[in-house]
């Protein structure tokens, strides 16, 4: 995630209140314990691969490894979210990795499930392309506004978090029924969730040039009066 030191003046606790001083802010490091947990989660990434293509992808033990690197890397996301918003750690890597290392757990999950025939390829494409598009999208709007996560796509991430890591596991019986439906659920999510967040880009953007439009104009007639 992005990062700060969480402690001020070397005493090791956070800032009464925990505000974060100006001090604290000027000595933002790259090595905070947010950014660690991302990069432990980019680091488990292709151990996870690793894992799940073992004897060919199909051994119940080794799916139960990979699913274990898989939980551990669902669970440093939240981890980080959380000591980044607490502490403000905040750095330019963290922006960058965060979503990398997030997008990227899921789309090894997805591939490798899809490779070895667990999940149709479909499923895989829309999750990704969603993804794919919804961060594209990002870049698309950011001069005129961040869009906040909605609890639809808290729901999203944790359906799909939950559908793939079941899918991972060698499950029989009604828990393999149950799997399908979880992953129906995420499926449906990710298509409302992105149609929804493509409607908000689109709002944001026409109020941010329509902002633009009204600055310029009264820049404009601040220039001819003082021209006259």
């Amino acid at each position: 995630m992005t990062g700060v030191p969480a402690s001020a003046g070397g005493t090791g606790r956070p800032a009464p209140g925990g505000k974060l001083g100006a001090a604290a802010v000027n000595q933002a490091s790259l090595w905070n314990i947010a950014n660690i947990l991302t990069m432990v989660r980019l680091v488990l990434v292709p151990g996870f691969v690793m894992l799940m293509l073992q004897d060919g992808g199909y051994d119940p033990a080794w799916r139960a490894w990979a699913w274990a690197a898989f939980a551990v890397a669902m669970i440093t996301d939240i981890f980080d979210g959380h000591l980044a918003r607490t502490y403000n750690l905040v750095t330019d890597f963290g922006k960058i990795a965060d979503p990398i290392a997030d997008k990227a757990i899921m789309a090894a999950g997805l591939i490798c499930l899809s490779a070895l025939g667990d999940l149709p390829w479909w499923v895989t494409g829309v999750i990704l392309f969603r993804e794919l598009g919804i961060t594209l999208m990002r870049f698309w709007v950011i001069r005129h506004g961040i869009i906040p996560a909605s609890r639809g796509g808290k729901m999203k991430t944790l359906a799909q978090g939950t559908a793939v890591g079941m899918y991972v596991l060698a499950l029989t019986g009604p828990l393999a029924t149950l799997r399908f439906w979880v992953m129906a659920l995420a499926v449906l999510l990710t298509v409302v969730t992105g149609l929804d967040y493509v409607r908000q880009a689109i709002v944001l953007r026409r109020r941010g040039l329509a902002a633009e439009r009204v600055a310029a104009g009264d820049a404009a007639a601040e220039e001819a009066r003082d021209a006259r």
